[in-house]
């Protein structure tokens, strides 16, 4: 009787680390558009809300599958630390986006301040220029526009954001309620910065090894 033979793969396979990224990123983008929704449409705070958590859900799912995928891989395309920093630099941003959500869906506030919603939209500017820094990572394409509009819109924010904080503790709360709306609010900003800084992070990695890799 013939010999039987297993059969074995000497070429592992590739993992599309860069695809990985991608799909992540555009979780994190999408949570930042209904971000946005939530600051301009009062009347679905719980569904938004929902909506948001269900996304980042989505996004940790794809954050597991690129720890799993790292951990088996042996050839990377970029070192092994620049594809752990990227997608825990994602997963974290998208974490603290569903944090503002959660704030939003918590207080019950009965309008949304100007300058917040300013400060979302500026964020959803920023996301777009580092999806495309992150989409042109596999390309190694000149990101240098992209860099220098995300630290505009970086500068741009955190000028807004002192100028909305001081117009919250300058509205002299006069009754209980005046004062919790008040808190209420300075968490929200302190979150939103949260965001921003989180955001700042992913850039400056995305930034750093498209240097290294130029």
């Amino acid at each position: 009787m013939p010999k039987s033979h297993m059969a074995i793969n000497f070429f592992p396979r590739v993992i599309r680390f860069f695809d990985l990224f991608k799909k992540q990123n555009v979780v994190l983008v999408e949570s930042i558009h209904l971000l946005e929704e939530l600051f301009t449409n009062n009347s679905s705070v719980k569904e938004l809300c929902k909506k948001i958590i269900n996304k980042e859900i989505e996004g940790n799912r794809i954050s597991r599958d690129i720890s799993i995928s790292l951990a088996k891989t042996f050839i990377t395309p970029i070192d092994r630390e620049d594809i752990h920093d990227v997608n825990m630099a994602q997963e974290k941003t998208l974490n603290a986006i569903r944090s503002v959500s959660s704030r939003v869906g918590l207080y019950n506030l009965n309008s949304m301040k100007s300058g917040a919603r300013d400060l979302i939209r500026m964020l959803k500017d920023m996301h777009e220029e580092i999806a495309v820094m992150i989409r042109s990572l596999e390309k190694k394409r000149d990101i240098e526009i992209n860099i220098e509009k995300v630290k505009q819109l970086k500068a741009e924010a955190d000028l807004l954001l002192l100028v909305s904080i001081g117009e919250i503790y300058e509205s002299q709360p006069v009754t209980s309620s005046d004062f919790l709306e008040l808190v209420k609010w300075s968490h929200i900003y302190d979150h939103i910065e949260e965001v921003y800084a989180r955001s700042e992070v992913l850039a400056n990695i995305v930034e750093g090894i498209s240097l290294k890799y130029a």
